[in-house]
């Protein structure tokens, strides 16, 4: 190896430098966008620390790595993420599926538990992650997924295309109500985000990631007001609700007429998901 040559492990170490100054997960960023440059698993790396890289696998990682310092997320550079058991493609159409939304599918599992061929609905689609994910782990389960962004809804096509998973997907409003039911269970992610609150919110999220999908006052309720109308007596209702939202949407639902209220911390320990039953 000559002096000039750069060797695996040492771009990494370079990479995790220079990332540390933009990003709490540098190290995990590196590995990963090096792992997508040289089109290997991400394990692979530790087994060829020693190897040099070539002009164009070292021009190629430089490429991600400028990208990812600008705050691109990660999951939007390399174009898929993983949510549960599933690969979805990814990008700015749609949130990245999130670690504490995998919670909120888990609750609704819980709750679809026994029942041989219910009806869900999803409110807000995205990616197409939740709906996804809950056909794929409850066989028999008919789901209908909606969103108001038509970009939104492609993507979610694409990936139900891709994963070969069938789901229902339309454009829709929950301004406008939720379709006409009766569901055994309502599940959403809506935007959460207060408008006064989209400037104190991490670069990666505030300059890439989709503001229609960010931010949402009052849609929360609206969710929660179209399901009591729409679900089955003795239905469900799984909400994702914001860092400090957990109370006040609990106390929405109550208010509403749901029994058995209660809130799941996600892996920080902060209440995540609120859930309710219709009586």
């Amino acid at each position: 190896m000559t002096p000039l040559e750069l060797t695996l492990g040492d771009v990494l170490r370079r990479a995790t430098e220079h990332l540390g100054r933009s990003s709490e997960t540098a190290r995990l960023d590196a590995e990963l966008l090096l792992a997508h440059a040289l089109g290997r698993e991400r394990i692979e790396l530790y087994t060829d620390f020693d190897r040099p890289l070539n002009g164009s696998e070292l021009d190629a990682y430089r490429v991600l790595v400028a990208r990812r310092a600008r705050h691109e997320p990660v999951a939007y550079i390399l174009g898929e993420w993983g949510f549960r058991r599933l690969t979805l493609a990814v990008d700015a159409r749609a949130l990245i599926p999130r670690p504490e939304t995998e919670i909120v599918v888990e609750r609704a599992l819980a709750r679809l538990h026994g029942l041989d061929a219910p009806r869900l609905l999803d409110v807000g689609a995205g990616t197409g992650a939740i709906a996804l994910a809950i056909a794929d782990e409850h066989p028999g389960v008919e789901v209908t997924a909606i969103d108001v962004s038509v970009d939104a809804l492609a993507l979610a096509r694409e990936n139900a295309a891709h994963t070969g998973i069938p789901v229902t997907l339309l454009e829709h409003d929950v301004r406008d109500g939720l379709p006409a039911g009766p569901w055994d269970l309502v599940v959403s992610n809506p935007p959460y985000v207060e408008p006064g609150e989209l400037g104190t919110l991490m670069p990666d999220v505030r300059d890439y990631e989709p503001h229609l999908a960010l931010v949402g006052a009052g849609l929360t309720e609206a969710v929660a007001r179209g399901a009591a109308a729409t679900v089955a007596s003795g239905g469900w209702l799984v909400l994702e609700v914001g860092d400090g939202q957990a109370a006040a949407t609990a106390a929405l639902l109550e208010g509403l007429g749901y029994d058995d209220v209660r809130s799941t911390p996600d892996l920080a320990g902060r209440d995540r998901v609120v859930e309710g039953r219709r009586a």
